[in-house]
C-alpha cells in the first residue's frame, strides 16, 4: 500500500499546477498504524514530487491506543509536527457504546504523554450522546481544558447505517440522540471554550490564536487539495474527483499505472452551493462581492432573497457586505446554507 501511494503521487505530480503544498495531512482511517519509516518514506515521496513551504503543517490522526509512549518519542524524530487525537470522551461508557478501541485511562496517558512531546494538538470530542448529562459533558471538556491543548474539534453523534450503534438504538438497549441534548451541548462548549481563549472559527472546530487547522481552513476557504489513496477526495477549483474506495481494486490499478477514479466537472450551480455550505460554517462567512464576481450577479440577488428570512429571525447576519451565522444561527448553520443553495 506505501509502494502504491507513492505511486499516486508520482503520477499525480502535475495536477496542481506547480502551486506550493502548504499543509500534509495523514488521515482517513488510522495512519498511526505505519511505521515512523514509512511515514517518513511518504512525506520525501511529497517532498521530490511537489514544491513544498519552508514550514508545512504536516498533521498525523491517531487514535489513542496507538499512541504509546515509543511510539510517540519516534512520531516526534519525523517531520510530523501536529497531532490530531481521537479521544472522543474521557468516560468509559460513552467509549463502549461508540465501539471505541481504546478506554478512558488510555486516552488521558496518550494525552499526556502527547503535550509533552508535541506543542501543535487537536482532539477530537464527541457531544450529543445518549444520556449524557450537561454536567457530564462539562467535566469532558474541562478534562480536555486541563491538558493544554491548542485546538479541539466537536461533533454531535451521528448515527450511521449498519454500526452497533444503529442496533443498540433499533433494540431498545439505548435511547436515540435528541436534538434538544445536542443543542445545549454545543451551547455549553461554545460558551466553555470561548471562555478559555478558544476562537470558534467553523462550526466544529476551535482554535487558539495561532492554532487553526491550516489544513482544514483550506478546505473550507474553496482551496484546491489533492487526496491520495483509497477512497482520497481531491479539488481543483472546477471539478472534484475521488479515488475507488476497495483496496484491492486501488492496488492493482496502481500497479498498472492507472488512477482508480472518477471524476465530477462541478456546474456553476454547484461551486455557488458549497461556497455557501462552507462559508456559513466558518468565521469568514458569506462576501457577496466575492458571489457577484465568481458567480455573477444574479446569485447575489438570489442569495439576498432567500437570507431575508433568517437574518429577520436574527439567525444570520449582513455586516460589511458578508453573510454570517449569528450566535443563535451556528448550531442550525447547515440547515440554513441547504435553503440558499440553488437547486
Amino acid at each position: 500500500m506505501v509502494a502504491a501511494l507513492t505511486k499516486e503521487i508520482d503520477l499525480r505530480k502535475d495536477e496542481l499546477g506547480g502551486e506550493m503544498i502548504e499543509t500534509i495531512y495523514f488521515g482517513g482511517g488510522t495512519p498511526s498504524v505505519l511505521s515512523t519509516d514509512e511515514i517518513e518514506f511518504l512525506i520525501e515521496s511529497v517532498y521530490q514530487n511537489f514544491e513544498v513551504v519552508d514550514s508545512p503543517e504536516i498533521t498525523l490522526e491517531a487514535n489513542p491506543d496507538d499512541l504509546s509512549t515509543d511510539q510517540i518519542t519516534q512520531l516526534r524524530n519525523t517531520r510530523i509536527n501536529r497531532l490530531s487525537i481521537g479521544i472522543q470522551s474521557f468516560f468509559d461508557d460513552d467509549l463502549k457504546m461508540m465501539n471505541r478501541a481504546h478506554n478512558a485511562s488510555e486516552a488521558q496517558k496518550s494525552l499526556a504523554e502527547a503535550t509533552h512531546r508535541f506543542d501543535n494538538i487537536s482532539i477530537d470530542l464527541i457531544y450529543g450522546v445518549p444520556g449524557m448529562s450537561d454536567e457530564k459533558w462539562k467535566q469532558n471538556i474541562e478534562t480536555a481544558l486541563s491538558f493544554g491543548v491548542p485546538h479541539i474539534s466537536s461533533y454531535a453523534l451521528t448515527v450511521e447505517p449498519k454500526t452497533a450503534l444503529k442496533k443498540l438504538i433499533a433494540t431498545g438497549q439505548i435511547a436515540a440522540p435528541k436534538d434538544e441534548v445536542a443543542a445545549s451541548h454545543f451551547r455549553i462548549l461554545v460558551e466553555t471554550l470561548e471562555a478559555s481563549g478558544f476562537v470558534h472559527y467553523e462550526l466544529s472546530n476551535f482554535g487558539k490564536p495561532g492554532y487553526f487547522s491550516r489544513n482544514n481552513s483550506a478546505y473550507w476557504l474553496g482551496k484546491k487539495y489533492l487526496g491520495i489513496g483509497p477512497s482520497a477526495h481531491s479539488y481543483d477549483g472546477v471539478s472534484r474527483s475521488w479515488n475507488v474506495s476497495n483496496n484491492s481494486l486501488y492496488l492493482k490499478s496502481m500497479a498498472k499505472d492507472e488512477l482508480p477514479g472518477e471524476t465530477e466537472v462541478l456546474s456553476v450551480a454547484d461551486r455557488y452551493n458549497e461556497y455557501i455550505m462552507t462559508g456559513l460554517r466558518t468565521i469568514w462567512g458569506v462576501s457577496l462581492e466575492k458571489v457577484e464576481t465568481d458567480f455573477g450577479k444574479k446569485y447575489v440577488d438570489y442569495l439576498m432573497g432567500e437570507s431575508k428570512r433568517f437574518i429577520d429571525d436574527g439567525l444570520l447576519s449582513l455586516e460589511n457586505n458578508v453573510l454570517k451565522t449569528t450566535l443563535a444561527g451556528k448550531f442550525l448553520c447547515d440547515g440554513i446554507a441547504s435553503d440558499l443553495f440553488l437547486v
